[in-house]
């Protein structure tokens, strides 16, 4: 066996030594909304079944849709959707050999995480004054 100075190094990167690459946690970040996204569709779909259900059902989930809890899961929703397309469209570039460097893969985790908040700003925008 190889003659190893265990004493003078750490075996592994501490939390706080370590610092996660911007790459890393908006790859985390994908797969995270990808399942968030299940709660949004969940509540269109639960609005969207009471709507022909009856008047009464509607009520109740027209109010939890517009009540401050639906405006939070649909606002975060609705960013979800952005990042989760963004990154998507990022990846076919990545599919296709383009940006795989690290400065360019650091330049697009910062436009992903930027476009996708100003996508669902302007989408608020637009849904509230239009």
């Amino acid at each position: 066996m190889a003659d190893v100075n265990r004493g003078n190094r750490p075996l592994s990167p501490h939390i706080q030594v370590y610092r996660m690459p911007i790459a890393a946690i908006t790859s985390i970040l994908t797969r995270i909304t990808g399942h968030a996204l299940v709660a949004g569709i969940l509540l269109l779909v639960w609005w969207l079944v009471a709507a022909v259900s009856s008047p009464g059902a509607f009520a109740v989930a027209d109010w939890v849709v517009r009540s401050w809890i639906g405006f939070i899961v649909l606002t975060g929703s609705a960013w979800a959707l952005w990042y989760h397309t963004l990154a998507g469209i990022r990846h076919l570039f990545y599919d296709a050999g383009i940006g795989l460097e690290i400065d360019q893969a650091i330049k697009s985790s910062w436009a992903l995480i930027i476009g996708s908040v100003v996508l669902t700003l302007l989408t608020l925008i637009i849904f509230f004054v239009a």
